[in-house]
Formats: structure tokens, C-alpha cells, sequence
């Protein structure tokens, strides 16, 4: 088993940062992706960006430019860096993990962003 846990959201002004950390934690697992997803009120669950094991990232168009993804293999940690936010960036973020065993995907608590004056 996985466990995902994200740290790092809170309350900004537009045009601020923030920076969204997860770390994963457990026994008998390797990650071949790792991501962030985010999810407003009344709204599906979407991808904002991902990380391949090999280190390919891949955004959502409306984040290109302003977030950006790292990861660390060793120590099965990923990164969200949240520059120039919007308000329309307001939404819990999720870690997500993928593995090629069974249950194959995890999930962490969520975080809150709020992008707010």
C-alpha cells in the first residue's frame, strides 16, 4: 500500500505562489507517474499536470507557463510550483500516484488552494 500525503496549499492573492508538496510513503510499491489534480465546487476531478519516472511532464494548457512539476525518485516525493495563480486556480489539489501493481492508483487527501483577494 501507498500513502500520499500534500502539504503546502493555503490562501493567496492573485498573482502570488505557492508551492504543493507530496510524498509518498509505504513498502513494496514503484511509481511510474505521479500527478496533480484538482477539483473545484460543483466540478469534476481534473488532471493539472503529471510526471513520468523518467522525468516527461506533461500540463493542462491552462497552467503552462505559470506551474511546474518536479519529482524526486529517491525519494518518491513530487512538487507543485504555483506562480502567477488566478483566481480560477481555487480548488482542492490531489496527489496522485500510479503504480503497475495492484491497486495501481492512489490518491491524498487534498489540499485547499484559495486564490482570493
Amino acid at each position: 500500500q501507498v500513502q500520499l500525503v500534500e502539504s503546502g496549499g493555503g490562501l493567496v492573492q492573485p498573482g502570488g505562489s505557492l508551492r504543493l508538496s507530496c510524498a509518498a510513503s509505504g513498502s513494496g510499491f514503484i511509481i511510474y507517474v505521479m500527478g496533480w489534480y484538482r477539483q473545484a465546487p460543483g466540478k469534476q476531478r481534473d488532471l493539472v499536470a503529471t510526471i513520468t519516472r523518467g522525468g516527461t511532464t506533461n500540463y493542462v494548457d491552462s497552467v503552462k507557463g505559470r506551474f511546474t512539476i518536479s519529482g524526486d525518485n529517491a525519494k518518491n516525493t513530487v512538487s507543485l510550483q504555483m506562480n502567477s495563480l488566478k483566481p480560477e486556480d481555487t480548488a482542492v489539489y490531489y496527489c496522485n500516484a500510479k503504480t503497475r501493481r495492484a491497486p495501481y492508483n492512489y490518491w491524498g487527501q487534498g489540499t485547499q488552494v484559495t486564490v482570493s483577494s
